[in-house]
Formats: C-alpha cells, structure tokens, sequence
C-alpha cells in the first residue's frame, strides 16, 4: 500500500498542493533577484538587436547596399532619407545593445530601443507585434527599474 503525501479528500489535496507549491516558490524567489532578471532582459534584447546591427553592415562598420536598399525599398521609413535611416538604425543597433551589456545608461538605452521598436511595429513590419510586444516587456523592465547591481549606472551612480 502507498502513502499519499496529501492525505485525506480533493479539498485537503489540493490544500496540500498549494501548501507545496508555496514552499517552493518561497525557495526560488530570493533566487530571482530583480539584479538578475535586469541582467537577462539586458543581455536578451541587447542580442537581439545587436546581432540585427551586425546583419546590416560589411567587415567592421561598412555598412552594406543591401541595407540601403531595404531601407530604400522594403522598410521606408516616413520623414527620413532611406540613407540617413539606414545609417541612423545601423549605428543605433550597435551603440545601445552594447551600453546595454555593461548597464551603461540603461535606461536611455531602453528608452531608444523603445523608439525604435516602435517605429518598426508602426511603419515596418505591423504585423510582427507578438515579437514587439516580447521587446517591448524587456525595455520597459528596464526604463522602470534600471540595470540592477551588475551594471555600471549602479556602480557610478547613474540613474
């Protein structure tokens, strides 16, 4: 015969249930610091966008015909030259990803990858917003509560 670790009927079990299910995430919680979930949103949309950049340019920082000509062609970007567009994203994708790595003006750097997903949700690609809205939680972790105790904002007191 088997001992039920729950003994006694459904509404005892399911006390014992969240009896357990308490324990455990008063075990897990201190281990998911708002420092350590701000260091996995930072390093997750700074790749994201960083490895975007990447696709954009040739060797170091050549930026590629390919990427004027999505600018030109595909993305069209309303009230900026493609060229200047291309330029601006490609800079952009390189800059904040890696301020956002070494928590260096996070929340400015939260705050122009926000722009910008928003003008890619708004003026290119309307239909990706589950991918958007993905983004979107990150950066707003991080505009609300910065880039936590591994960063350099705490370290040289920059909020």
């Amino acid at each position: 015969m088997t001992r039920s670790i729950c003994p006694g009927g459904l509404a005892a079990a399911a006390i014992c249930v969240r009896q357990i299910w308490n324990r455990l995430t008063d075990r897990i919680a201190p281990l998911l610091s708002d420092s350590l979930l701000a260091l996995v949103a930072r390093l997750a949309i700074a790749s994201i966008f960083f490895l975007s950049g990447r696709t954009k340019v040739e060797g170091l920082f050549t930026i590629s015909e390919n990427t004027y000509a999505l600018f030109r062609d595909e993305y069209r970007v309303p009230l900026l030259p493609p060229e200047f567009a291309a330029q601006l994203a490609t800079f952009a994708e390189h800059l904040f990803p890696i301020l956002l790595v070494l928590g260096l003006f996070t929340r400015l750097s939260a705050l122009a990858l926000l722009a910008m997903t928003a003008v890619i949700q708004i003026f290119v690609y309307p239909d990706a917003w589950p991918t958007h809205l993905t983004w979107v939680g990150l950066l707003l972790l991080l505009l609300a509560r910065g880039g936590g105790l591994a960063a350099l904002d705490r370290r040289w007191g920059i909020r």
